[in-house]
């Protein structure tokens, strides 16, 4: 991709990974002289870091930095401040989650894109409409391969979780509806229902009548198949074979497809990772014990950039920003 055509997002995020990593004084020779590099290839390069670097020092993030500022960018202001060891911990926290956004956004998508028919990407929701009438609602970060064939309309679930509403079997129409994933086979009983991942397995939820699970080799223990009746869900491994799964509401599991994320009393960690799925940029909460307070309340998924603002103040917390990156602490 060529500079002048990189997106402003990628730009903002790049910064403050510089700018993180110059802060902690981590950076060698070379990659110092790669950032030099990197701020002299784009006058928004540049740009970009200088405000990464001034809103850091701005809120008092910054301590002195042993190596020279870039000669590419203006230096900013360093606050003469000695950090204790909490703060470079919890930037070296910060650092690791903007670290690793940087390398999951970056990692290569070509087996998805190669064998997907559909895909969705981070804090993108899709539906689609089948050859026979079925309707897929594919979650974020969800891709699925279409196989129809003379005996069977097969969908092969790739990653991520969707929501099947199965065109149903009739005389003109005899194929059985099948979802694959994980090692099971998921046959379609009635309309509608949701196939997701979980850990090394997978887990189904009934929305509507009924569908059969069943394993595709025989599990270590547990039984091998299951029929799941409405509001029910299942979950499945080769470890523990197919077992309900009471836990799950399949109903505020979904919640995704009626366009809200609801939480009740779940931990600060969980509604932000959750969260993080949806909507642009990072959320990431530095306090340990604020990210073990639980959290109520209804998002919207198009009104998630302000959800850093609505945490931190329906908590009482304090939270700085960065370009794609939002910190409670």
């Amino acid at each position: 991709m060529s500079s002048d055509n990189q997106p402003e997002q990628a730009i903002r995020e790049q910064a403050a990974e510089w700018a993180v990593r110059d802060s902690n004084g981590s950076l060698d020779p070379a990659q110092r002289q790669a950032l030099e590099h990197w701020c002299a290839a784009d006058a928004r390069h540049a740009q970009a870091f200088a405000l990464a670097c001034a809103t850091w020092a701005d809120m008092g993030c910054l301590g002195t930095s042993s190596a020279a500022p870039p000669r590419a960018a203006p230096a900013p202001a360093r606050l003469p401040v000695r950090r204790p060891r909490r703060v470079r911990r919890a930037l070296g926290a910060v650092a690791a989650s903007l670290l690793l956004a940087v390398c999951v956004a970056q990692a290569p998508q070509w087996w998805l894109h190669w064998h997907a028919d559909y895909l969705t990407g981070a804090a993108q929701v899709s539906r689609v409409t089948l050859a026979d009438g079925s309707q897929v609602e594919l979650n974020a970060d969800s891709a699925i391969a279409v196989d129809f064939d003379i005996r069977q309309r097969r969908v092969r679930l790739l990653a991520g979780e969707a929501v099947f509403s199965a065109a149903p079997v009739t005389a003109q129409e005899p194929r059985p509806f099948v979802v694959e994933h994980a090692g099971a086979r998921v046959q379609a009983l009635g309309t509608r229902f949701v196939v997701g991942t979980l850990g090394d397995g997978g887990w189904v939820g009934m929305l509507e009548h009924r569908v059969a699970v069943a394993l595709q080799h025989a599990p270590e223990q547990g039984r091998a198949e299951q029929v799941v009746e409405q509001g029910r869900s299942v979950r499945y491994d080769q470890a523990g074979g197919v077992r309900p799964w009471p836990e799950r509401d399949v109903q505020r599991a979904t919640d995704w497809e009626r366009g809200v994320l609801v939480f009740e009393r779940q931990p600060l960690a969980e509604v932000v990772a959750r969260l993080n799925r949806y909507r642009a940029g990072k959320l990431v909460v530095m306090d340990g014990q604020l990210s073990r307070r639980e959290v109520s309340g209804v998002f919207r998924l198009d009104q998630l950039a302000a959800a850093g603002q609505v945490l931190s103040d329906e908590l009482h917390a304090r939270r700085f920003e960065l370009p794609g990156l939002t910190v409670i602490y």
